[in-house]
């Protein structure tokens, strides 16, 4: 009896453990990953959009990044962001997409929930701006954007820009550069 108290204790610890500490664990290195490493050709710092360099839609394996859990995409070009909203909101900007599929994916990383999607089957594709706060922000919403509130201050953001071909890769990058992230004040 006293083997089977200790064992399901054990099992009961354990399971906490996995449950509560090793998805923060792995979203502390993802996080370290993307500040320190970014795609392979150094740090992507906070409130800051990268977008994922040409030469590595084309050959994805070439950058010795080892950030693959965006996924290797064969068809969008990979943006991405960690956001730090405790010294204020940031503002994405998003560019006439003109029809072309684009996904902006807000991401609550303490709980990997997704709270909130900019694109082309959310929000349409053209050009727009949008307020990112946390929950308890009291200012002022500019007139003509749009709110999108966080669950908290720390937010991960994964923009996906479609390229339909090899002949649209320039243009498609062109237009993922154009999504931008900068500090309301």
């Amino acid at each position: 009896m006293k083997h089977l108290l200790i064992f399901g204790s054990t099992m009961i610890a354990s399971w906490f453990i996995v449950t509560y500490f090793l998805p923060r664990m792995l979203l502390n290195v993802f996080k370290k990953a993307i500040l320190v490493k970014g795609f392979g050709d150094g740090p992507i710092p906070l409130n800051t959009l990268y977008t994922q360099r040409q030469e590595l839609f084309a050959d994805p394996l070439a950058s010795g990044s080892h950030l693959m859990t965006t996924g290797v995409n064969r068809d969008t070009l990979i943006t991405i962001s960690w956001l730090d909203l405790s010294k204020g909101p940031q503002i994405l900007h998003v560019p006439e997409m003109d029809g072309r599929y684009y996904s902006v994916q807000f991401t609550d990383p303490s709980k990997n929930i997704n709270f909130a999607y900019v694109g082309k089957r959310t929000t349409g594709t053209q050009a727009g701006d949008y307020l990112i706060c946390v929950p308890s922000f009291k200012g002022d919403v500019p007139q003509g954007m749009s709110q999108i509130s966080s669950p908290n201050n720390s937010v991960l953001v994964i923009g996906r820009v479609l390229v339909h071909s090899d002949s649209d890769l320039p243009a498609a990058y062109e237009l993922s550069k154009q999504i931008q992230i900068f500090s309301s004040t």
